[in-house]
């Protein structure tokens, strides 16, 4: 005769086998950065000329230290505030031979230059919270960068940077569009 679960246990255990399939998720081939979470693909909305604009200036702020942008195929999302996470946005990859699941880059596209620079504010603050900092690695260095009516967002940990050209990634960002300071 099979034992009775009761209602709580029943529960305990679903929990844990829904714990448990969520840690087994992903397949052969898959890219598991070290910063952000593997999610499913992002917003149905897809993206237009302004992200094709700031991919442009992107290659061009990279180029300037010899770093190479290619699109990525990944499932990579970082920290969002829940404005970002129904944003159409791209998602790119700075090639650094020494660290192949680091260097992602985000580029949201918002409706004009304003309501970017209202929700990036918005991520910034965001950044700095609790659920966020856990979401994050230790030591995380959050870059928000304005351009038109998009934004960039590049993290990376100084502290454990796997490849000697992850400084660069910064620096070159530094000199895009508009810095967004996220507080400490």
């Amino acid at each position: 005769m099979a034992a009775r679960l009761t209602l709580p246990r029943r529960t305990a255990l679903a929990l844990a086998a829904t714990l448990l399939v969520a840690g087994c998720t992903g397949s052969a081939g898959e890219v598991t950065p070290s910063v952000g979470a593997v999610v499913p693909e992002g917003p149905t909305g897809t993206v237009g000329p302004a992200v094709a604009q700031t991919r442009i200036e992107l290659v061009q702020a990279l180029g300037t230290k010899n770093l190479v942008l290619q699109d990525s195929q990944a499932q990579f999302r970082p920290p969002e505030d829940p404005t970002f996470t129904t944003t159409p946005r791209a998602l790119y990859q700075v090639i650094l031979p020494k660290a192949p699941l680091e260097g992602f880059i985000v580029v949201y596209e918002f409706a004009d230059p304003m309501t970017a620079a209202t929700a990036a504010a918005a991520q910034a603050a965001y950044l700095a919270t609790g659920p966020a900092k856990v979401q994050s690695p230790f030591g995380a260095r959050h870059i928000i960068r304005l351009v038109g009516s998009t934004v960039v967002q590049y993290t990376w940990v100084p502290e454990g940077a796997e490849d000697p050209l992850q400084p660069d990634i910064q620096t070159a960002l530094e000199t895009l569009g508009t810095g967004v300071q996220v507080p400490s």
